[in-house]
């Protein structure tokens, strides 16, 4: 399967579990000349940034892990240019968020991490 077929898969199975969790969607693949942040979701009142990791084999660790901090800032400076241009949802809590998803048994499994990282000061 191509690497964006397989990724666009596994970010439609993050939407749904995501959406099923009671978060709406706001924005998908929102991109910058900073990098992209693969769903923008609004859990109540909080602003949510999420980034879908994928990982066919859980012994290579979990996609949580692999979001290091240069990632991170990538991922804020995003951030800070999405409420740039949203001025309505700037009054709102932010936090981000990673969604490791792995392959078991033919199966996709989410392990959703909430504030994975913070801003400080944010």
């Amino acid at each position: 399967m191509l690497a964006r077929t397989k990724g666009d898969k596994v970010e439609r199975f993050v939407l749904k579990y995501l959406t099923g969790q009671g978060l709406r969607l706001i924005e998908q693949n929102f991109n910058t000349r900073y990098g992209e942040i693969d769903l923008v979701m609004l859990d109540k009142s909080t602003l949510v940034f999420v980034e879908v990791r994928f990982r066919a084999k859980s012994s290579h660790g979990s996609g949580a892990e692999s979001v290091d901090y240069r990632k991170q800032q990538k991922i804020i400076k995003t951030a800070h240019v999405f409420l740039q241009q949203t001025k309505n949802m700037q009054q709102l809590n932010c936090r981000f968020d990673v969604v490791s998803v792995t392959l078991q048994h033919k199966l996709l499994s989410a392990d959703w991490v909430q504030n994975a990282f913070q801003l400080h000061g944010w």
